[in-house]
């Protein structure tokens, strides 16, 4: 077998990790909302990455072009219908879902997309 080179593998713990703010569909920055992604040959928030969202924050309402998948780490989080996100909660929103989703306290989570969202 063959060793895996430098360049092939990317290696980043969340607990020193720099989080990248999210960039808006307008090219602005939102500082609030912050994501680590390690396969830059996707765009931002496609793919596998992990997703912080510091207290208070809301996210822009959107609609899924493809599924979405996110695990919650820490924190709390509420979609736009009033369900509720702990901690340990697996969630799966299928391509179409239109939300957005706030959180009290902040939330960290392991997010998968297949494609970008477009705003609604």
């Amino acid at each position: 077998m063959k060793p895996v080179g430098k360049d092939e593998r990317r290696v980043v713990n969340i607990a020193n990790a720099t989080f990248k703010p999210w960039q808006l569909e307008d090219g602005s920055v939102d500082e609030s909302q912050t994501l680590v992604q390690l396969n830059s040959s996707k765009p931002d928030g496609v793919g596998f990455h992990i997703f912080r969202m510091a207290p208070g924050t809301t996210t822009t309402a959107h609609r899924h072009t493809g599924d979405e998948e996110f695990y919650i780490i820490e924190g709390d989080l509420t979609d736009n219908d009033g369900t509720e996100y702990r901690p340990g909660d697996l969630i799966y929103m299928k391509e179409g879902t239109e939300h957005n989703s706030t959180t009290k306290n902040g939330c960290t989570m392991v997010v998968y997309i297949e494609q970008a969202e477009v705003s609604v």
